[in-house]
Order: structure tokens, then C-alpha cells, then sequence
């Protein structure tokens, strides 16, 4: 059922690596990924010659004696891999290309506004010789290193050794500036922190009374990390409903005075503080104590399940 002149390219996986045995289905499904990435239907070595008990006019297959570029069409690109093992276990995948997505501007940042680096060493020099290396490493890859993974990198692929820095970083430079500072021991930016580690202890969460609100608190997190914004969004409409106005315009609008009322000081700071929680929680961070002081203490009763958030 094809049409004429596209055939089903048919190609082979053992020409290229020989015998793979067990990593036959794996091989195939990594040389069909890396096809439809590239766009190129990969050549089989030594196919020049085609088997003579096979009648190839009966259908549409060829053999791909040549890599052939594969070119963008209405649909989407699909290989289908068979393996057959030497057990007799033989399967079959068809894999196909996934939907083309349209990632918003500065996704190399992710939207994170400020990145943590971690760095961590036995002693002191161990720890500025770990921050120069890193250094070295940010300078090497130019203005085109993703911030995100530097930091995803610094704590999944590395030991937490006892001395320990953590560089906050909102760009690249911030990064270089927090790094040469402290390989070269300076006296530290403010957004580096360092110290010892001690023993592991219990972890508590403290949640701050009024006094703590700020215009604009918030905002950033609820751009950045759909957790954040998803759990503000249910605080403040059931607030919205008690208050009969937005209580987001006031917490991200422009009037202090309005902001610093008790009224919606405490109603913000119950939507940002609980927000918070549902966010660190959602990084696998567990808190052993809860506690809090003035509505703060509204906010603890409730991620603590004693209230629900419309009684809360």
C-alpha cells in the first residue's frame, strides 16, 4: 500500500556492529533514535548483493545499499525494529518521532531565576582546588554552558564531602565571580555560602508571622515552578472568595500600605508560605518539626493535615 517511489527501507544493525547478541533490540532502537535525530537512513555494510530467494518486485522493500537522507514530510518519521534472539525470543518496536516542541526563550536557564552550585572538598584546599578545576571548566564552555546543568551536575554526579560552598548564581558571571573567590580564598560575595558540615540531625521548618511580607513576594517562584504556582493558585482562590478582591494584585501590585494591612499581610503570607512547603516538598525534602509563629502557625497546622486548606 505505499506509494511509488517510497519504499520500505529495510536495513540492519548486525552490519554495522556484527554479532550483538543479547543488545540486538537495544542497538536497533539506539540506530533508530539517532535516524530520525540526524535525518539519515544509515547505510548496511555489505548488502550490495541481495539474497536471490526473496522476490523483492513482490512489494515495496529495498535494501539500503546507501545512507539516504530522510526528509521532513507531513508525518512523522517511524523505523521499525525487530530482534531476534539467539534464545528464539524474537520482538518487534515500532519507534516514531516524537511531536516537534516550540521551548520558550531562555530555556537554557529553565526559567530558574537563581541556580545553586555545589562545592565540596576533605579540607579547606581540597575545596578551593575542586572550585578552581570547576572554574576552568565554566570558562571552557563559554557563554553557550547551561547554568541548570552545571548545577544539576554539582550535586547527582559528585561526593558531598564535609567542607562544602554553595555559589547562588543568577547567570554565568555570577558563577565565574562566586568560583574565583573562592578558589582564590577572597573574602567571599554574598552569594556564596561555606562552612563545615555537622551531624545529621532532625530537619524543622519554621513559617514567619506578619512582618515578613514583601510586594512582589513570590512571584518569581510562581513563574518558574508549575508546584509553586499550582498551590498558590488553590490558596488564593479560596481566599479571593473571603476577601471578595484579588489578593494577588495585591501582593504582586505596587501599594505597600495596602499590602502591609494585617488583612492581606497575613492572607499573603499564608498563600506564599504554603506555596513554599508544596515546592520543597516537592524536592523530596521532609520535615521531622513543624512550627510557626502567628499565621504562620495556621500555615504549619495545615501542611501538617491537622487542618484542611478551607479550614486553614
Amino acid at each position: 500500500g505505499r506509494p511509488e517511489g517510497d519504499p520500505l527501507w529495510l536495513g540492519s544493525l548486525k552490519s554495522n556492529l556484527a554479532h550483538t547478541q543479547a543488545a540486538a533490540g537495544v542497538g536497533g532502537v539506539i540506530k533508530a533514535v539517532q535516524a530520525i535525530r540526524h535525518g539519515v537512513l544509515p547505510k548496511s555494510l555489505h548488502s550490495e548483493t541481495r539474497s536471490p530467494h526473496v522476490d523483492w518486485s513482490a512489494g515495496a522493500v529495498e535494501l539500503l545499499t546507501e545512507a539516504r537522507e530522510w526528509p521532513v514530510r507531513e508525518r512523522p518519521r517511524r523505523v521499525g525494529v525487530s530482534s531476534f534472539g539467539l534464545s528464539g525470543t524474537n520482538a518487534h518496536v515500532i519507534v516514531e518521532q516524537a511531536p516537534v516542541v516550540e521551548e520558550p526563550e531562555g530555556v537554557v536557564s529553565a526559567g530558574v531565576p537563581v541556580v545553586p552550585v555545589v562545592v565540596s572538598g576533605r579540607g579547606v584546599g581540597a575545596l578551593r582546588g575542586q572550585a578552581a578545576r570547576l572554574l576552568a571548566r565554566v570558562e571552557a564552555g563559554g557563554a553557550g554552558l547551561s547554568l541548570v546543568d552545571v548545577g544539576f551536575s554539582s550535586v547527582v554526579s559528585r561526593a558531598v564531602l564535609e567542607h562544602r560552598a554553595v555559589i547562588a548564581a543568577s547567570d554565568r558571571d555570577e558563577l565565574v565571580r562566586g568560583l574565583a573567590a573562592l578558589a582564590g580564598g577572597e573574602t567571599e560575595p554574598s552569594s556564596v555560602v561555606s562552612g563545615v558540615s555537622g551531624p545529621v540531625g532532625g530537619v524543622a521548618f519554621a513559617f514567619t508571622g506578619q512582618g515578613a511580607q514583601r510586594l512582589g513576594m513570590g512571584q518569581e517562584l510562581y513563574r518558574s515552578f508549575p508546584v509553586f504556582a499550582e498551590a498558590f493558585d488553590a490558596v488564593v482562590e479560596e481566599l479571593d472568595a473571603g476577601l471578595g478582591c484579588s489578593l494577588r494584585e495585591v501582593v504582586w501590585g505596587g501599594d505597600a500600605g495596602v499590602l502591609n494591612g494585617t488583612l492581606f499581610a497575613q492572607a499573603g503570607l499564608f498563600a506564599v508560605e504554603t506555596a513554599l512547603f508544596r515546592l520543597v516538598e516537592s524536592w523530596g525534602v521532609r520535615a521531622d518539626f513543624l512550627l510557626g509563629h502567628s499565621v504562620g502557625e495556621i500555615v504549619a497546622a495545615h501542611v501538617a493535615g491537622v487542618l484542611s486548606l478551607r479550614d486553614a
